[in-house]
């Protein structure tokens, strides 16, 4: 499967940081590595754990909190909600529920993600 990893730039109630990111239509929800939030946003507890299995066989993964934060595609303001992921591979990840809520386009042969036109003109800064 191609894959589209960019540079973005995330803002929180900290600070804010550029990640490299990792747009996957293969995950559901967006996550982030816990290395790189503390400069950026608050963490926040999840009421129950979720506990999911990793790449590596056999291997669970308990992750126990989120974090809101906004991000920027291409001058667009956008936000969501990151799981924080203990030993994630990546900076971060967009996930499918990222990319419907937001109309993004993942272009493969561009290297790139669109943005669709009409959220666009109503997030741009």
């Amino acid at each position: 499967m191609p894959v589209i990893r960019l540079p973005l730039l995330y803002a929180g109630d900290k600070g804010e940081r550029v990640l490299y990111t990792l747009f996957d239509s293969g995950i559901n929800l967006s996550c982030i590595n816990p290395l790189y939030i503390d400069t950026i946003g608050t963490r926040l507890g999840l009421g129950r754990p979720r506990r999911t299995a990793s790449a590596k066989t056999g291997h669970i993964i308990e992750i126990t909190e989120v974090i809101r934060l906004d991000f920027y595609l291409h001058d667009i303001l956008l936000s969501d909600e990151f799981l924080v992921v203990p030993g994630l591979s990546e900076e971060a990840l967009i996930g499918a529920a990222t990319l419907r809520k937001w109309r993004l386009t993942p272009d493969y042969e561009q290297d790139t993600v669109q943005a669709d036109a009409e959220a666009a003109k109503l997030q741009r800064v």
